[in-house]
């Protein structure tokens, strides 16, 4: 199971990301837990500056981008 961590304070950008990594994995069947990582702190134990930010099994993939989820996939898979 693939941990997707989306790293961001709850802006709308941060649901929207959200939104499109849960499309992303539900598109690629896989089998996934979404958490967010809301907490300033725990957002910088990551190396993250910008946000929104994606981490898929705790590394990060994308950092300061709504990504659509046709380029999730790539992460996610």
């Amino acid at each position: 199971m693939k941990k997707i961590q989306i790293l961001g304070t709850g802006c709308k950008k941060c649901q929207t990301l959200m939104e499109n990594a849960k499309m992303a994995a539900d598109q690629l069947g896989i089998q996934y837990e979404m958490i967010k990582v809301s907490d300033i702190k725990d957002i910088a134990g990551f190396g993250v500056m910008l946000t929104p930010a994606l981490a898929v099994d705790g590394e990060v993939k994308l950092v300061g981008k709504v990504a659509k989820p046709e380029e999730l996939k790539q992460y996610l898979a």
